[in-house]
């Protein structure tokens, strides 16, 4: 069988263990679940695609000894069980906003710390400096193991008026994402809800939830621009970027051999450059969907950015730092990142 033939098969719903050819029994498979829609090698929400490309490329540079089945929409497990999976090793991997595990361990709630990352080149830069050392130290000491680093900007939708300036929250009931992004939101004025992003349509379709922040891809992937009639884009710039890694248990990791590990984490860097520019090319996107579907389309300038920055500073960010040491460190350390 040719290489672009198992790309092929591999870019799948599953990437069939049986690509050893005789000796699929030998493979070992890994689970990969996600919240996302399922799509193919090319076309749908990118993180579902980039879970395929990962799962291809290690199947062939393996040459099929590594295999991974992916499971889109929460179809293996209920979105918010993910984490607490992986960290159990009860799931082998998963690409997941790492704020969703806030409730548990607080810390990770820097990964959706509202005007914290301000660009791509900011949160990807973290990889290599302190801050992400000591995140990726924290993590691993938990269980859990980033293998593809991945940011999103992202914009909020909502069904009756826009949300642009912090004065626009007041009295809106709004879905942040994080805890942190819920204090900022609540000390605008406005009420919050919690809930994972692939919930968003049944809330706002009831009325349950006036606007959603969320990233560019899911602002598309979960049909908002169906109940919006107004957008905030992040095309330009935004105060709420997220981290949302393809991780790894630890214990599944750990059992691979070196130099599978090794290609696992060579494979997971080289999809990070993917991982940018299909965001980045959604925040461009998203613009266009809601206009279409008659929306009214809203950019942030940099005095509305500053607004929610100060806002944040003032209540997240302090918030966030009275935890414990390790919170109090982390965002000393990404504030470092970011002068």
């Amino acid at each position: 069988m040719n290489l672009s033939r198992r790309r092929a098969l591999g870019l799948g719903l599953a990437f069939p263990a049986l690509l050893r050819a005789g000796r699929a029994d030998a493979a070992t498979v890994l689970k990969i679940s996600h919240q996302f829609p399922g799509g193919t090698a090319t076309e749908g929400d990118f993180r579902d695609r980039l879970c395929r490309r990962f799962a291809a490329d290690i199947g062939e540079r393996s040459k099929g000894t590594l295999a991974a089945e992916i499971y889109p929409g929460s179809s293996l497990m209920k979105t918010n069980a993910q984490f607490s999976a992986l960290r159990k090793g009860a799931l082998d991997m998963s690409l997941i906003p790492i704020s969703y595990a806030g409730g548990d361990l607080p810390e990770l709630n820097i990964g959706l710390m509202p005007g914290l990352v301000t660009s791509y080149d900011e949160g990807l830069g973290w990889k290599k400096r302190p801050i992400g050392q000591e995140l990726a130290g924290f993590l691993a000491a938990k269980g859990v193991v980033i293998i593809t680093w991945i940011w999103q900007a992202g914009g909020a939708a909502s069904r009756s008026r826009p949300m642009v300036e912090v004065a626009d929250a007041k009295g809106m009931k709004i879905r942040g994402g994080s805890r942190e992004m819920d204090l900022v939101l609540q000390a605008a004025g406005a009420s919050v809800l919690s809930l994972p992003s692939n919930e968003l349509y049944a809330a706002m379709q009831t009325g349950a939830c006036d606007a959603a922040l969320t990233s560019s891809t899911s602002l598309t992937s979960f049909r908002l621009e169906e109940l919006a009639k107004h957008l905030t884009t992040g095309r330009a710039k935004s105060y709420w970027f997220m981290l949302e890694p393809l991780l790894m248990s630890k214990a599944v990791f750990d059992r691979l051999s070196n130099e599978e590990r090794d290609l696992v984490m060579s494979v997971g860097t080289e999809l990070e450059e993917f991982g940018r520019n299909a965001a980045m090319e959604d925040d461009v996107r998203v613009a266009k969907i809601y206009q279409a579907a008659g929306a009214a389309v809203h950019d942030l300038d940099d005095g509305a950015i500053e607004q929610w920055r100060n806002l944040a500073r003032e209540t997240a960010w302090k918030d966030y730092a009275g935890k414990n040491e390790t919170c109090a460190r982390l965002i000393k350390l990404a504030t470092e990142a970011s002068s």
